[in-house]
């Protein structure tokens, strides 16, 4: 899979692969979607960032990508 995907390969993938599956935002298909993940991680609601942050470390480790943003880092132990 390249780096971009398009509308259709982001409808075909499961909710499982997006770090906020009952949204279905942060797709994280490859290690460069994890690291889009950790970049836009500011973006995504107060409520929603413990969520988002564990399933950013899950892809995190799934496909070799440290993440170093303490405050992914941080969240992820909500």
């Amino acid at each position: 899979m390249s780096d971009i995907i398009d509308t259709e390969e982001r409808r075909e993938l499961p909710d499982s692969m997006f770090g906020l599956p009952e949204r279905r935002e942060y797709p994280m298909p490859d290690a460069a979607h994890v690291r889009a993940a950790e970049a836009y991680f500011r973006y995504c609601p107060e409520n929603l960032r413990p969520e988002l942050a564990r399933n950013i470390l899950k892809f995190a480790a799934e496909y070799g990508v440290n993440i170093k943003s303490p405050t992914v880092l941080s969240y992820a132990q909500e």
